[in-house]
């Protein structure tokens, strides 16, 4: 078919420019990722904080971790299949309000066992918002800087993280039950998530896809009345061309069919890459993450100092999320991914040998640089990975195979440390990267390509 033809949704969403209303998105679900960030953040410490107050062993403490990744796992898998089937909106909202509710809960728990079941339960929240928000981003985004956004998107993560350990050193040490006052800072996500159900629109994506077809047009025509008339690309840029009247089927229409797609011939291969670059970064960034400020606690630092020293290496977040934005659509999606997993292992190595206060911060700032880059481009190729139909449910399954790397992760640490102390655990990490940008190279580069809007 020739481009005289009605322009599909798709097609038009790919040939606007960036707007306001592409800012809007970007920003509500940015916010909501750096809630998560936040509350993720401040596990890290306050699980410093009840080592201390409620005079725990670390194997007992890393389960406060590895319960709220336990439901991370099951969020995920189960939040991509649910935003396939009732929308990407509806779901982004439910695990905001889930994860809010159950964070302030907990600042009220008196012992290991009830916090430990909120946490689970704050983890299906957590679980599902991550795939389900880039996902929903992606789907807006155009096609020619669409690894941009995403990368953008997931660079809140910092300001969330950021925001956790000022609340970790202002807070925590220095407020009578300081760890309970940063849980309930941790519930605010509850009545953002009205905000997010309401104010924001659905993919018109997903809406094309499941037929509600004058939805999807009625939203794009607001995006469209914004920008102004907008000069075709089609006809000047060929990678994002799409035959506007193509109709082609579903990759799957059902739940059962979803997952069997993911490991069909056309994607297998995808699919296991994107599930063990998932896996070996979610090990080794939440094994070093979540306990840094307990390593340096346990070196002899006290909680401020410790939190301190946490505080300027989470600062290094925001640069590496800048040259990783910059990079993915120069680069491409394999090339960036792969090049910051490399940087991350070579950081982590620094970091578990450095013997000194500038050293401990310098190698500290370069892994929060490298690896929280890596995390954005692969939260950038991970929608692009899987056609519409199917999008979500391949996003969300990926970040669950991520989550039992998460479990694993903190109740690896304790064994590790004392088995060869930081300078093992850290070598630990650092092969964890090296697989992981080895298995970056099996994934599909779609830089500058439109979306498969099967």
């Amino acid at each position: 078919m020739t481009d005289t033809a009605t322009p599909s949704v798709a097609r038009r969403l790919d040939d606007l420019p960036f707007g306001r209303r592409h800012l809007k998105v970007l920003t509500g679900s940015g916010l909501g990722w750096a809630l998560d960030a936040m509350d993720v953040g401040l596990i890290s410490f306050i699980i410093t904080a009840l080592i201390a107050e409620w005079s725990l062993e670390t194997s007992q403490a890393s389960w406060i971790a590895s319960a709220g990744f336990a439901g991370m796992a099951i969020g995920a898998s189960l939040g991509g299949l649910l935003a396939d089937r009732f929308g990407r909106r509806s779901v982004f909202a439910v695990t905001l309000l889930v994860y809010g509710v159950a964070t302030g809960a907990s600042a009220a728990v008196g012992g290991l066992a009830v916090l430990l079941v909120l946490r689970f339960v704050v983890g299906l929240g957590l679980g599902a918002e991550l795939p389900v928000a880039s996902t929903y981003v992606s789907e807006f985004a155009p096609a020619r800087i669409r690894g941009r956004i995403i990368v953008v998107l997931e660079a809140f993560w910092a300001v969330g993280w950021t925001a956790s350990a000022l609340i970790g050193y202002f807070v925590i040490p220095q407020v009578e039950d300081g760890w309970r006052w940063a849980l309930l800072i941790g519930a605010v996500p509850a009545a953002y998530a009205l905000i997010v159900r309401w104010g924001l629109p659905e993919s018109p994506r997903w809406l094309e896809r499941r037929g509600r077809h004058a939805e999807a047009d009625a939203i794009v025509r607001r995006f469209e009345a914004e920008s102004g008339p907008a000069a075709s690309r089609a006809s000047r840029d060929p990678a994002v061309a799409v035959d506007a009247a193509e109709v082609r089927p579903p990759a799957a229409v059902s739940a059962g069919g979803r997952l069997r797609a993911l490991w069909s011939g056309e994607f297998r291969v995808r699919t296991a890459c994107l599930w063990l670059v998932w896996f070996c970064v979610n090990f080794s960034y939440y094994g070093a993450f979540i306990w840094i400020p307990t390593i340096l606690y346990t070196q002899g630092y006290d909680l401020v100092r410790s939190f301190g020293f946490t505080l300027i290496i989470t600062l290094a977040q925001l640069p590496g999320y800048a040259v990783a934005a910059w990079l993915i659509e120069v680069w491409g999606r394999r090339l960036t991914l792969s090049v910051f997993l490399v940087g991350s292992a070579v950081s982590a190595v620094a970091f578990g040998t450095a013997g000194t206060e500038a050293v401990i911060i310098g190698a500290g700032m370069a892994l929060s640089f490298f690896n929280l880059g890596a995390w954005g481009a692969l939260y950038a190729v991970t929608p692009e990975m899987y056609p519409t139909s199917l999008r979500a449910t391949g996003s969300g399954w990926a970040a669950g195979v991520g989550r039992i790397a998460s479990i694993l992760a903190p109740l690896s640490v304790p064994p590790l440390l004392l088995w060869g102390g930081a300078p093992v655990l850290f070598v630990v990490f650092a092969i964890f990267f090296i697989v992981a940008a080895v298995g970056a190279w099996g994934l599909a580069d779609k830089r500058g390509m439109a979306l498969d809007e099967r």
